[in-house]
């Protein structure tokens, strides 16, 4: 209940504020607070991973901007029902295609990765009426997991679904209802399908092809991107990813998994400040 309690203190005091206000507060800490922890280390070394030709002074640059970024955007998040109704925060680069999908051009499987404020993406697909089951990770503190669930309804997500084998059930529920489905694509999976990231192979969920492929219907890449210093953003709803069945179904979903690593990348190299560093993305020997 401390937890929750805190929390609340947060979101309560951040409600005093203007929503630049918080976004510049999260970016001042994180910027004095992050390089003092050992997530410091592992950002570190995932950007090494990543741009191996950059030099000490560039990842120096690098680090400072995510931790900018990461504290801009974890402050946003519990706000982040005010940011969405302050349509002037947002540019949406694809709005028709949602439009489409909602109209029953759908469903589809909606994937992307920790970009920026992310969870403005989910916002994205409900407004603009597409029903749509939201992949979530759960608190570990279920009293502070109510709040943010209780957040996300504020800004229009009502259909969840939690990560592991009851939530990929409810995925596959909700396709057959004709409801699309929307899942983060970027992070570790033990367990998953080792493909291509950086030049180094990555285990990836294999979820999303997986879907696709049973349901014959596309993969929809977003993204979302920061404009400036404040809170607003770009929001971009990409070419879609067609997947063909070829009968060998392990070689298509591992394709399928490749290129959504390969999509992952190429936004990750466009705009890095913005991506979740701070993540344990590769295998455990890379970071011994």
């Amino acid at each position: 209940m401390l937890e929750a309690a805190l929390f609340d203190a947060v979101c309560w005091l951040a409600r005093l504020f203007s929503v630049d206000s918080v976004s510049d507060c999260g970016a001042w800490v994180f910027r004095r607070i992050g390089p003092l922890t050992g997530a410091h280390r592992v950002a570190e070394r995932n950007l090494r991973i990543a741009f191996p030709d950059a030099g000490d002074a560039e990842i120096k640059r690098l680090l400072q901007a995510q931790w900018t970024e990461l504290g801009r955007s974890l402050s946003e998040i519990i706000i982040l029902d005010r940011i969405v109704a302050d349509t002037g925060r947002l540019e949406i680069d694809g709005e028709a295609s949602l439009a489409a999908i909602a109209a029953g051009a759908g469903p589809v499987v909606f994937i992307s990765g920790h970009f920026s404020t992310f969870e403005l993406m989910a916002a994205a697909i409900v407004r603009a009426g597409v029903p749509c089951q939201i992949t979530y990770r759960a608190m570990n503190n279920p009293y502070v997991d109510a709040r943010v669930r209780k957040n996300r309804f504020r800004y229009g997500v009502r259909l969840f679904a939690p990560k592991g084998l009851e939530g990929a059930r409810e995925l596959i529920r909700g396709l057959e209802r004709g409801e699309s489905v929307a899942l983060m694509n970027d992070q570790k999976f033990n367990g998953g399908i080792a493909a291509p990231l950086f030049g180094l192979m990555a285990y990836t969920a294999p979820g999303p092809a997986t879907f696709a492929l049973r349901f014959g219907i596309p993969i929809v890449p977003m993204s979302v991107q920061r404009i400036g210093d404040a809170a607003r953003f770009r929001i971009i709803v990409h070419e879609p990813i067609e997947l063909e069945s070829t009968g060998d179904r392990a070689a298509d979903i591992e394709t399928g998994v490749r290129r959504i690593n390969g999509f992952i990348e190429d936004r990750v190299r466009a705009r890095p400040a913005e991506w979740f560093w701070v993540h344990r993305r590769w295998p455990n020997e890379v970071y011994r």
